[in-house]
C-alpha cells in the first residue's frame, strides 16, 4: 500500500523531544528517515527512563520507530562529507541543533546545505 510520503528521503540531526516526534510523524507516513545520532553515546533520550527495552528507553524506542540511523562524529571532515552525500539526494532536513554556530561547524547550516541541494527543504 502506497502512503503518502512514499520515495520523500529525510535526513534527521535531532535529538531529545521535537525534532524526533516531528520525524517520527514523517516515517509514519512512509518517509524514508535517516537519524544521525553523535559518538559515544547518540540522542539523549535513549538513557532516559524506566521503562529499558534491551537497554534502550521506551521513549527513543518509541519515536525513533521507522527510522534508518547511524553515528558520525561530524566534527571530522570525512564525517560531514557522508553526511553531504545524503543531502545530496535527500528531500528534507531536519535539525534542532540550538545554535547556528553548531549548526555551521557541523556542515549542517543551511547555506552549506542548499548549495549542495538546491531543492531540499531545511
Amino acid at each position: 500500500m502506497r502512503s503518502v510520503l512514499d520515495n520523500i528521503t529525510v535526513i534527521e540531526l535531532t535529538q531529545a523531544l521535537a525534532g524526533p516526534y516531528c520525524t517520527m510523524m514523517l516515517g509514519d507516513l512512509g518517509a524514508d528517515v535517516i537519524k544521525i545520532e553523535r559518538p559515544p553515546k547518540g540522542d539523549q533520550s535513549r538513557g532516559w527512563g524506566p521503562p529499558f527495552l534491551a537497554g534502550e528507553s521506551a521513549y527513543f524506542l518509541s519515536t525513533n520507530r521507522n527510522k534508518r540511523g547511524m553515528t558520525l562524529n561530524l566534527k571530522e571532515p570525512a564525517a560531514r562529507e557522508i553526511m553531504h552525500r545524503l543531502i545530496e539526494r535527500a528531500d528534507v532536513f531536519v535539525t534542532n541543533l540550538p545554535r547556528q554556530s553548531s549548526r555551521r561547524a557541523n556542515g549542517a547550516d543551511w547555506e552549506t546545505l542548499h548549495a549542495l541541494n538546491p531543492r531540499l527543504v531545511y
